[in-house]
């Protein structure tokens, strides 16, 4: 057996161990050696790169809210405001609020407690989520002092309409984000919205807002865009429209009035409205805008117009006589009636009785074309009037094959306009046939103009529409001022064609009439079938307005 002494052992184990030093000491040496190889990789060769991901951790780009444009009335009343208030927010994989803090938070956001809970699990992969918006700027203190991490405010705006459901549906509203979504709001949203600002902000790990950087773009505030209505008007029609509406147990009343001057609308509203603040109201027909988005068959009132084509053919004066009776009229087949055997009757008269058989003997004398023109140039039936969106076009036939459809057109059949295209025909009676565009916003003159009648033409209608006054729209007369106007009824089309039980009333006029100022039509849609008359339902809204905005408006009575 083979052996080993002492000193042959101690020499190997000495050999061992400095073998393991210098192995160990090796390792060391290559660790540190790719240790400082890394550092200096990372500190020179990566720099940018590692900048760019610290700062994409930590530097964020955010937005810079700012003031959408004021709606107001043309005297400066405030229509549609922004105010500032708050949305709050959390980072689902950083919101961990104690049970008392959540329940807090409940509290203070009338949320239940177990909604905040779900939304946080349900969205846990992200690292934004609206728990609510459009609150107070002191809630959102109340909220912020509870001090819950993965939890933050957002500031925002909100439209405010302080003249509420009196102006809903011609100013319209903005959604959420503060958008337009309907009305003056959509169709000046280009002029309204703000610049929105940016700039770059610190945020430690949980999103908090540590610190702003530098601002790369600075916000603006949307234009301020004076209206042309008044408000003061606009109130005292929305209260005698809706006094209207309960009378007469109708389903709707609409009104518009131009200042014929400038084309202005000083008023423009129906009833009923809608409240502007409440999203779930903003849907169905109590938004719609109905002087511009509805179109009519405006009846009786269109006849003003029919007799100012006769005057501008010069083949019939004031004084031409019309046989009207014996009250009947047959066009081939078809028959035309008035109330009444009038017998002969002046253009005045004819007016002023509203005769039917008058209005289609006279008009069949004439061509075609002599209607259709006059009417063309009036804008009857014939494109929109503002850049409202919706706004119809109304119709007007290219031409008449029949005789029965040319003498219908003339007492307003066959034809649909809006209120508004009716009230500014008006408006252009008025000015002497001088037509001036419609306007929502405020104007200063000079304004552009066209001539849509001939002066004399103009003038001489407008004077034996005062005769009106005295007979079917006698409901209408203001004490002191002197109305020019006219009535008009008309059935409703419904399934089975026109409705025997369903009628628009109307009444359209002008006030002063020796020094003209203001037009305006009242349109009652279905009233009650016992009184359905224009005469009897429309004119007697359009005195109880037109008083008060007289002397709103400082109008000066007849001399």
């Amino acid at each position: 057996m083979q052996s080993f002494s002492y000193k042959d052992n101690f020499l190997n184990k000495k050999t061992i161990v400095v073998w393991r030093l210098y192995f160990v000491g090796a390792l060391l040496t290559i660790g540190s050696a790719l240790v400082i190889g890394r550092l200096v990789q990372l500190h020179i060769m990566q720099t940018d790169f590692l900048r760019a991901q610290g700062n994409a951790r930590t530097l964020h780009t955010v937005d810079i809210p700012s003031y959408r444009g004021m709606l107001t009335d043309r005297r400066g009343v405030p229509l549609a405001i922004s105010t500032p208030v708050h949305a709050v927010w959390i980072n689902p994989q950083h919101f961990q609020p104690t049970l008392a803090q959540q329940q807090q938070l409940a509290e203070l956001l009338e949320r239940p407690f177990e909604e905040i809970s779900q939304k946080a699990s349900q969205y846990a992969d992200r690292v934004f989520i609206y728990l609510k918006r459009g609150i107070s700027p002191g809630l959102a203190d109340k909220i912020k002092a509870l001090n819950i991490t993965g939890l933050g405010l957002k500031r925002e705006f909100k439209r405010y309409y302080p003249a509420g459901q009196q102006c809903a549906q011609l100013i319209g509203f903005t959604d959420i984000d503060d958008k337009g979504q309907a009305g003056l709001e959509l169709s000046f949203e280009k002029y309204l919205k703000p610049t929105i600002g940016k700039k770059r902000v610190l945020e430690d790990r949980t999103g908090r807002w540590v610190q702003d950087i530098d601002h790369l773009q600075a916000a603006q505030s949307g234009q301020d865009i004076a209206l042309s209505i008044d408000l003061r008007i606009q109130s005292l029609a929305f209260k005698e429209l809706s006094k209207a509406v309960k009378q007469h147990q109708a389903k709707s009343a609409t009104l518009v009035m131009l200042d014929v001057l400038t084309g202005e609308v000083l008023a423009m509203l129906s009833f009923p409205s809608f409240n502007p603040h409440n999203r779930q109201a903003c849907q169905g027909s109590a938004t719609r805008n109905r002087a511009l988005t509805d179109q009519i068959e405006p009846g009786s009132t269109i006849k003003t117009f029919s007799i100012a084509s006769a005057l501008a053919s010069r083949q019939f004066t004031p004084d031409s006589l019309i046989e009207t009776a014996p009250g009947a009229y047959y066009i081939g087949k078809h028959l035309v009636k008035d109330q009444s055997n009038y017998g002969k009757l002046s253009l005045k008269e004819i007016l002023q009785k509203s005769s039917n058989v008058g209005i289609s003997k006279m008009t069949l004398a004439l061509p075609p074309t002599q209607l259709l023109t006059t009417f063309r140039r009036l804008g009857l039936g014939n494109g929109a009037r503002t850049p409202f969106p919706g706004e119809r076009q109304g119709y007007l036939p290219e031409d008449i094959a029949h005789p029965f459809a040319h003498a219908t057109l003339a007492f307003g059949y066959g034809l649909t306009v809006t209120p508004l295209q009716l009230v500014h025909a008006y408006a252009t009676l008025a000015t002497q046939g001088i037509e001036r565009p419609v306007s929502l916003v405020k104007v200063t003159p000079p304004l552009s103009t066209q001539v849509a009648l001939e002066p004399d033409v103009a003038k001489t209608t407008l004077d034996l529409l005062t005769a009106v006054l005295e007979g079917t729209g006698k409901r209408a007369n203001i004490p002191g001022y002197k109305t020019a106007g006219k009535t008009g009824t008309t059935r409703i089309v419904g399934p089975q064609g026109y409705d025997p039980n369903r009628h628009l009333s109307l009444f359209v006029g002008i006030t002063p009439a020796q020094k003209p100022r203001l037009a305006t039509l009242i349109m009652v849609e279905e009233p009650h079938e016992k009184h359905y008359y224009g005469g009897l339902v429309a004119a007697p809204i359009y005195k109880n307005v037109l008083s008060k905005a007289l002397h709103t408006l400082n109008i000066a009575p007849n001399p």
